[in-house]
Protein backbone atom coordinates (compact mmCIF):
# COMPACT_ATOMS: atom_id res chain seq x y z
CA UNK A 1 0.00 0.00 0.00
CA UNK A 2 1.02 3.57 -0.85
CA UNK A 3 1.47 5.98 1.38
CA UNK A 4 -1.26 8.40 -0.17
CA UNK A 5 -3.91 5.63 -0.22
CA UNK A 6 -3.85 5.17 4.10
CA UNK A 7 -4.64 9.25 4.03
CA UNK A 8 -8.32 10.04 4.16
CA UNK A 9 -10.19 12.91 4.24
CA UNK A 10 -12.50 12.49 7.33
CA UNK A 11 -12.65 10.68 10.45
CA UNK A 12 -13.81 6.69 10.61
CA UNK A 13 -13.85 3.34 9.41
CA UNK A 14 -15.47 3.90 5.59
CA UNK A 15 -13.04 3.08 2.89
CA UNK A 16 -10.81 6.08 1.13
CA UNK A 17 -13.40 5.95 -1.77
CA UNK A 18 -16.22 6.82 0.41
CA UNK A 19 -14.87 9.60 2.02
CA UNK A 20 -13.68 11.01 -1.10
CA UNK A 21 -16.94 11.13 -2.58
CA UNK A 22 -18.28 12.69 0.31
CA UNK A 23 -16.03 14.80 0.05
CA UNK A 24 -15.64 15.93 -3.57
CA UNK A 25 -20.30 16.28 -3.38
CA UNK A 26 -19.66 18.72 -0.15
CA UNK A 27 -17.27 21.23 -1.82
CA UNK A 28 -18.49 20.76 -5.50
CA UNK A 29 -20.76 24.14 -5.77
CA UNK A 30 -17.15 25.53 -4.61
CA UNK A 31 -14.62 23.65 -6.39
CA UNK A 32 -13.76 26.00 -9.26
CA UNK A 33 -13.16 28.88 -7.09
CA UNK A 34 -10.96 27.25 -4.88
CA UNK A 35 -8.90 25.90 -7.60
CA UNK A 36 -8.57 28.80 -8.87
CA UNK A 37 -7.85 30.70 -5.83
CA UNK A 38 -5.44 28.34 -4.40
CA UNK A 39 -3.33 27.71 -7.64
CA UNK A 40 -3.00 31.78 -8.35
CA UNK A 41 -4.80 30.38 -11.84
CA UNK A 42 -1.37 28.77 -12.50
CA UNK A 43 -3.66 25.41 -12.95
CA UNK A 44 -5.04 27.17 -16.37
CA UNK A 45 -2.07 26.95 -17.77
CA UNK A 46 -1.02 23.59 -16.88
CA UNK A 47 -3.94 22.06 -18.27
CA UNK A 48 -3.37 23.79 -21.55
CA UNK A 49 0.15 22.57 -21.38
CA UNK A 50 -0.84 19.00 -20.56
CA UNK A 51 -3.75 18.69 -23.34
CA UNK A 52 -1.29 20.62 -25.83
CA UNK A 53 1.34 17.04 -25.19
CA UNK A 54 -1.46 15.10 -26.79
CA UNK A 55 -1.94 17.07 -29.94
CA UNK A 56 0.58 15.31 -31.59
CA UNK A 57 -1.34 11.89 -31.78
CA UNK A 58 -4.51 13.37 -32.49
CA UNK A 59 -6.42 10.87 -30.13
CA UNK A 60 -10.52 10.86 -31.41
CA UNK A 61 -11.69 8.75 -28.17
CA UNK A 62 -10.72 10.13 -24.66
CA UNK A 63 -11.86 8.97 -20.98
CA UNK A 64 -11.34 11.65 -18.70
CA UNK A 65 -10.99 9.79 -15.24
CA UNK A 66 -11.91 12.03 -12.06
CA UNK A 67 -13.38 14.64 -14.54
CA UNK A 68 -14.97 16.24 -11.64
CA UNK A 69 -16.32 19.64 -12.98
CA UNK A 70 -15.72 18.92 -16.55
CA UNK A 71 -12.91 21.90 -17.05
CA UNK A 72 -10.34 19.31 -18.35
CA UNK A 73 -12.23 17.58 -20.72
CA UNK A 74 -14.06 20.67 -22.20
CA UNK A 75 -10.25 22.30 -22.58
CA UNK A 76 -9.56 19.08 -24.32
CA UNK A 77 -12.25 19.06 -26.65
CA UNK A 78 -11.44 22.97 -27.83
CA UNK A 79 -7.93 22.02 -28.18
CA UNK A 80 -7.77 18.51 -29.62
CA UNK A 81 -10.88 18.48 -31.47
CA UNK A 82 -11.59 14.35 -30.37
CA UNK A 83 -15.08 12.39 -32.10
CA UNK A 84 -15.96 11.85 -28.34
CA UNK A 85 -15.12 12.55 -24.46
CA UNK A 86 -16.77 10.25 -21.73
CA UNK A 87 -15.67 12.54 -18.33
CA UNK A 88 -15.84 9.58 -15.54
CA UNK A 89 -15.71 10.42 -11.42
CA UNK A 90 -17.07 9.11 -8.49
CA UNK A 91 -18.95 12.20 -7.38
CA UNK A 92 -22.66 12.96 -9.34
CA UNK A 93 -22.09 16.31 -7.46
CA UNK A 94 -19.05 17.68 -9.38
CA UNK A 95 -20.26 15.93 -12.45
CA UNK A 96 -23.76 18.09 -12.14
CA UNK A 97 -21.75 21.10 -12.49
CA UNK A 98 -19.87 19.71 -15.54
CA UNK A 99 -23.43 18.34 -17.91
CA UNK A 100 -24.17 22.13 -17.26
CA UNK A 101 -20.98 23.81 -18.19
CA UNK A 102 -21.01 21.44 -21.15
CA UNK A 103 -24.34 22.29 -21.93
CA UNK A 104 -23.46 25.84 -22.23
CA UNK A 105 -20.54 25.47 -24.04
CA UNK A 106 -22.75 23.78 -26.66
CA UNK A 107 -21.01 20.40 -26.50
CA UNK A 108 -23.01 18.22 -25.59
CA UNK A 109 -22.37 16.25 -28.72
CA UNK A 110 -19.29 15.13 -27.83
CA UNK A 111 -18.84 15.04 -23.90
CA UNK A 112 -20.51 13.02 -21.67
CA UNK A 113 -20.24 12.07 -18.12
CA UNK A 114 -20.55 8.57 -16.38
CA UNK A 115 -19.99 7.25 -13.02
CA UNK A 116 -17.18 5.43 -12.65
CA UNK A 117 -14.92 3.78 -10.13
CA UNK A 118 -11.01 4.05 -11.87
CA UNK A 119 -10.20 0.65 -10.27
CA UNK A 120 -13.03 -1.26 -11.72
CA UNK A 121 -13.76 0.71 -15.59
CA UNK A 122 -16.99 -0.37 -16.88
CA UNK A 123 -15.79 -0.05 -20.46
CA UNK A 124 -14.05 -3.02 -22.55
CA UNK A 125 -10.37 -3.54 -23.55
CA UNK A 126 -9.07 -1.24 -25.96
CA UNK A 127 -11.95 1.53 -25.72
CA UNK A 128 -10.03 4.53 -25.99
CA UNK A 129 -6.74 6.39 -28.40
CA UNK A 130 -6.13 8.26 -24.84
CA UNK A 131 -6.80 8.99 -20.66
CA UNK A 132 -6.41 11.67 -19.11
CA UNK A 133 -6.63 12.37 -15.17
CA UNK A 134 -6.10 16.15 -14.31
CA UNK A 135 -5.07 16.29 -10.30
CA UNK A 136 -7.51 13.19 -9.13
CA UNK A 137 -4.87 10.04 -9.18
CA UNK A 138 -3.22 10.62 -5.69
CA UNK A 139 -7.05 10.08 -4.40
CA UNK A 140 -7.20 6.49 -6.22
CA UNK A 141 -7.81 4.02 -3.48
CA UNK A 142 -5.76 1.36 -4.88
CA UNK A 143 -3.25 3.40 -7.38
CA UNK A 144 -1.60 0.05 -9.24
CA UNK A 145 -5.40 -1.81 -9.85
CA UNK A 146 -6.45 1.83 -11.02
CA UNK A 147 -3.64 2.45 -13.13
CA UNK A 148 -3.81 -1.32 -14.67
CA UNK A 149 -7.35 -0.10 -15.59
CA UNK A 150 -6.37 2.72 -17.07
CA UNK A 151 -3.58 0.35 -18.93
CA UNK A 152 -6.40 -2.16 -19.95
CA UNK A 153 -9.13 0.30 -21.52
CA UNK A 154 -6.27 2.06 -23.98
CA UNK A 155 -5.52 1.01 -27.39
CA UNK A 156 -2.29 -0.70 -28.01
CA UNK A 157 -0.24 2.97 -28.59
CA UNK A 158 -2.34 4.74 -26.71
CA UNK A 159 -1.64 7.41 -23.98
CA UNK A 160 -2.11 8.16 -20.65
CA UNK A 161 -1.45 12.27 -19.64
CA UNK A 162 -1.52 12.58 -15.95
CA UNK A 163 -1.27 16.02 -14.15
CA UNK A 164 -0.62 15.99 -10.85
CA UNK A 165 0.04 18.33 -7.52
CA UNK A 166 3.35 17.70 -5.45
CA UNK A 167 5.53 19.29 -3.40
CA UNK A 168 8.46 20.96 -4.14
CA UNK A 169 11.50 19.09 -3.26
CA UNK A 170 13.99 21.84 -3.54
CA UNK A 171 14.97 24.84 -1.24
CA UNK A 172 13.42 27.96 -1.16
CA UNK A 173 10.55 26.31 -2.74
CA UNK A 174 10.09 23.51 -0.72
CA UNK A 175 9.67 25.18 2.81
CA UNK A 176 7.79 28.19 1.32
CA UNK A 177 5.63 25.78 0.02
CA UNK A 178 5.22 24.00 3.03
CA UNK A 179 4.35 26.86 5.52
CA UNK A 180 1.61 28.02 2.30
CA UNK A 181 0.30 24.10 2.30
CA UNK A 182 -0.08 23.44 6.02
CA UNK A 183 -1.59 27.21 7.15
CA UNK A 184 -2.72 29.05 3.95
CA UNK A 185 -4.69 26.46 2.33
CA UNK A 186 -6.84 25.28 4.88
CA UNK A 187 -7.58 28.19 6.16
CA UNK A 188 -8.97 29.48 2.20
CA UNK A 189 -10.52 25.79 1.90
CA UNK A 190 -12.68 26.50 4.98
CA UNK A 191 -13.73 29.92 4.02
CA UNK A 192 -14.78 29.20 0.65
CA UNK A 193 -16.16 25.70 0.87
CA UNK A 194 -16.97 25.61 4.49
CA UNK A 195 -15.07 22.09 4.44
CA UNK A 196 -11.14 22.37 5.80
CA UNK A 197 -11.39 18.91 6.26
CA UNK A 198 -10.65 19.09 2.55
CA UNK A 199 -7.97 21.14 2.17
CA UNK A 200 -6.12 19.73 4.80
CA UNK A 201 -6.11 16.73 3.21
CA UNK A 202 -5.05 17.82 -0.02
CA UNK A 203 -1.78 19.22 0.97
CA UNK A 204 -1.32 15.69 2.89
CA UNK A 205 -1.99 13.42 -0.10
CA UNK A 206 0.54 15.66 -2.15
CA UNK A 207 3.32 15.21 -0.02
CA UNK A 208 2.60 11.57 0.33
CA UNK A 209 2.11 10.84 -3.25
CA UNK A 210 4.71 8.87 -5.05
CA UNK A 211 7.03 11.32 -7.57
CA UNK A 212 8.90 11.37 -10.65
CA UNK A 213 11.01 8.43 -11.23
CA UNK A 214 9.15 6.44 -8.08
CA UNK A 215 5.69 7.13 -10.20
CA UNK A 216 7.69 6.30 -13.55
CA UNK A 217 8.58 2.85 -12.19
CA UNK A 218 5.03 2.42 -10.81
CA UNK A 219 3.61 3.23 -14.54
CA UNK A 220 5.84 0.88 -15.98
CA UNK A 221 4.51 -1.81 -13.42
CA UNK A 222 1.09 -1.16 -14.38
CA UNK A 223 1.59 -1.97 -18.08
CA UNK A 224 3.29 1.20 -19.58
CA UNK A 225 6.13 0.55 -21.78
CA UNK A 226 7.24 4.10 -22.33
CA UNK A 227 7.02 6.68 -19.43
CA UNK A 228 8.39 10.60 -19.26
CA UNK A 229 7.61 13.19 -16.87
CA UNK A 230 8.23 16.86 -16.55
CA UNK A 231 8.07 19.11 -13.38
CA UNK A 232 6.19 22.41 -13.90
CA UNK A 233 6.58 26.07 -11.61
CA UNK A 234 9.26 24.89 -9.34
CA UNK A 235 7.85 21.37 -8.74
CA UNK A 236 4.40 22.29 -7.67
CA UNK A 237 2.60 20.44 -10.48
CA UNK A 238 4.00 17.44 -12.43
CA UNK A 239 3.14 15.91 -16.02
CA UNK A 240 3.32 12.42 -17.17
CA UNK A 241 2.84 10.70 -20.01
CA UNK A 242 2.83 6.89 -20.75
CA UNK A 243 2.25 4.52 -23.61
CA UNK A 244 0.77 1.33 -23.88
Amino acid sequence: MYAQEKIKPYKGNRHKREQVEQMFNNIAHSYDVLNHSLSLGIDRIWRRRAIDRLKPFAPQRILDIATGTGDFAILAARRLHPQSIIGADISEGMMDIGRRKVAAQGLENIIRFQREDCSRLGFSDNSFDAVTVAYGVRNFEHLDQGLSEICRVLTPGGHLLILELCTPNRFPMKQLFGIYARLVMPLIGHFISRDSSAYTYLPATMAAFPQGEVMQGILRHAGFREVVFKRLTFGICTLYLATK
